[in-house]
């Protein structure tokens, strides 16, 4: 074979190749692993350019990619004061006292519901703290957003409005807004008025962000939006003056209302890309989040709310799946409550055998037991984000478990049960609900936390898979993705420990010797 770029050696392999499960050494050339094999291997490998990388007994992996990411439009979202720890209202109202104001708005993300002790989300609860500044803080979930009263009167907001899509203007008994908004369309009357980091920010703190998850072992991420129009030209302006550090699958949004020629233009979109980024497939919402009362639930949480989809009309969402399912159009959709996944799995259970792993299910974070079979019987993939358990508690006195009754919260994050009976699970992040640190994402995997910590845990093997081989068949790529093998990306990320067999606590801050993606190494 031709020399190759560089040759890993020193290192214990887990290759994920049933064909070669464990190895010593990986030759590397034009971005393909073109050789494994052992140490003894690397003097016939090596040519006069070859650069030999000893990795002193480092653990080598596939590379981990972040099945569910926001890192482009995520960037605007963490725009402003960090609120994510703060604990109480006490701690909340310092923060805004102290806040920077752009441009006289002070703007925030990352606030925990867990903070209001139990108490409606209220801007009377902190317009003392702003003395009269607008405001928009957006909650942990992304979902939702508490803004001021100054910020309710520049957006011209004075009552409760209807939206095409599950959203609300929450108002008091006498009709006067909260300012509590909860959703998208809601949440972007306001944020529409929001300042915007500048175009050369943006670009800059991508860079950096990207980097900084490199740093943590990621080679690549799902990222589940396609953000506002410039995505693409600023994806191409990084490309045109470097390099992407992570290769980055994007998947644009299908809200509802969408028309024929809408799913037309998604079907077009499907395949644009760079040289490390590309469009490929859609995203769908089923419903919101548990804490904001949008959750589609079964039966209606303890406030009586959670029983709407997302799509007013469920049936114009599975038409639209159908539509992009016969163009061969992936689809990953946003379901947190047990009717939104029953529903995204009938709509798939419709579409015949022909639909096997091309359809996806977001977060899955409460599921009963008669629906955990069909994930492996329809070839439908679950994606899950081990991070979010942190937002709840053991003894269930959080937000998301009070909402959802013990019953329900029980069954949290089922991610073990789902493997064991017989799905496809990638996991991930949900950058930036939750830290990116891929790391993080392995540990609390195997050890997870609040209401999913009394049930059963991944093992080592099964939380590396949902990171690597899993996420590869999540995104159709299992023919050049998830295992070192010759033909397949050289997409590499060295541990100092093994994350198989390390304990979760010692793995969460274990440093990453090397990441390399498509054959370029992004950290060492």
């Amino acid at each position: 074979m031709p020399a190759p770029d560089t040759v890993l050696t020193g290192a214990r392999v887990r290759t994920l190749d049933p064909a070669r499960p464990e190895a010593r050494a990986v030759a590397v050339r034009g971005g393909e692993i073109v050789a494994v094999g052992d140490e003894a291997d690397v003097r016939d490998w090596r040519g006069p350019g070859t650069e030999v990388i000893e990795l002193h007994g480092a653990t080598l992996t596939p590379g981990l990619t972040d099945a569910h990411s926001h890192p482009v439009w995520g960037i605007e979202m963490a725009t402003g004061t960090d609120l994510s720890a703060v604990r109480d209202l006490d701690q909340l109202r310092a923060a805004l006292r102290t806040a920077d104001r752009t441009r006289g708005w002070v703007v925030g993300y990352g606030l925990d519901h867990n903070a209001f002790g139990g108490r409606p989300v209220d801007r009377s609860l902190i317009e003392e703290a702003l003395d009269g500044a607008p405001a928009f803080l957006r909650l942990y979930d992304g979902h939702s957003a508490l803004v001021s009263g100054a910020a309710l009167q520049a957006a011209g907001i004075t009552g409760p409005r209807a939206f095409a899509q599950r959203s609300e203007i929450v108002c008091d008994a006498e009709g006067r807004p909260t300012g509590h908004l909860v959703e998208h369309a809601a949440m972007a009357l306001v944020g529409a008025l929001v300042p915007k980091p500048s175009y050369a920010e943006r670009r800059t703190r991508l860079v950096g962000l990207l980097g900084d998850m490199a740093a943590t072992g990621l080679t690549g991420a799902h990222v589940m939006d396609l953000g506002d129009g410039d995505v693409p030209a600023l994806l191409a302006t990084v490309e045109y003056e470097g390099d992407l550090p992570l290769r980055l699958r994007l998947a644009p949004w299908c809200m509802p209302g969408a028309t024929d020629e809408d799913l037309d233009e998604l079907i077009e979109l499907q395949g644009r890309g760079g040289r490390h980024w590309q469009v490929g497939g859609v995203k769908f919402f089923m419903d919101g989040t548990v804490e904001g009362g949008t959750a589609w639930l079964e039966h209606a949480d303890c406030h009586g709310q959670g029983t709407d989809a997302f799509w007013p009309d469920p049936e114009a969402y599975a038409h639209a799946v159908r539509i992009l399912d016969a163009a061969g159009v992936r689809t990953a959709t946003h379901a947190i409550g047990d009717a939104a996944v029953r529903h995204v799995l009938d709509t798939v259970a419709s579409l015949g055998g022909q639909a096997r792993m091309r359809h996806r299910i977001e977060h899955i974070e409460t599921v009963p037991d008669d629906q955990l079979k069909r994930f492996g019987e329809l070839g439908v993939i679950a994606s899950m984000q081990p991070p979010h358990t942190a937002y709840t508690r053991a003894d269930h006195t959080d937000e998301w478990s009070k909402r959802l009754g013990g019953d329900r919260a029980a069954r949290a994050w089922r991610c073990r049960d789902l493997r064991d009976a017989g799905a496809v699970l990638a996991l991930g992040s949900d950058w930036p609900i939750a830290h990116h640190d891929a790391r993080q994402v392995l540990a609390t995997a195997r050890s997870p936390l609040g209401a999913a910590s009394a049930g059963p845990a991944l093992t080592g093997l099964m939380a590396l898979e949902g990171l690597t081989s899993h996420a590869a068949l999540a995104a159709g790529e299992q023919r050049v993705a998830g295992r070192i093998a010759p033909g397949y990306r050289a997409d590499l990320t060295a541990f100092a420990v093994d994350p198989v067999t390390a304990p979760p606590d010692e793995l969460a801050g274990a440093p990453v010797r090397l990441t390399m993606s498509g054959g370029r190494i992004t950290h060492r």
